[in-house]
């Protein structure tokens, strides 16, 4: 998936990254996206398994722009934040399966960031993102 309101930079000397991109130019409205955790509408979470939170994470982030207006291929950047790094790193499969399902192959910019505990003591994965919303 790719939008006009985004062009993804890459430096000619840079390695090619693979599942993110190095830079996002916005030609869109941006719209910035709270962290989202891996939680139900109810505040529960419906697994406590890295992967399964990950993925609502992700679903959260995606209905937040879809309430503007957009969908996955507006989405700029992104970091997450993770409590488990090293669960991360062994889902990277599975991650990749989940990323698909929802992106395609559309990579923004990303960071993932090991931090020792989220706000919610249930939660292991958050997300903010940076959407570039196309003009009304």
């Amino acid at each position: 998936m790719s939008d006009s309101t985004i062009e993804f930079i890459q430096p000619a000397h840079f390695p090619k990254p693979k599942g993110y991109a190095n830079g996002a130019l916005l030609r869109g409205r941006p719209l910035y996206v709270g962290g989202q955790i891996g939680w139900e509408t109810d505040y529960t979470f419906a697994s406590g398994e890295f992967i399964d939170q990950f993925a609502k994470a992700l679903d959260n982030v995606i209905d937040v722009v879809r309430a503007a207006g957009g969908g996955p291929q507006h989405i700029a950047q992104m970091t997450v934040y993770v409590t488990d790094v090293g669960a991360y790193r062994e889902a990277v499969k599975q991650l990749g399966a989940v990323w698909r399902e929802r992106f395609g192959k559309h990579y923004p910019a990303m960071a993932l960031v090991g931090v020792t505990e989220l706000v919610h003591p249930l939660a292991k994965v958050e997300i903010e993102a940076v959407a570039s919303m196309p003009a009304e």
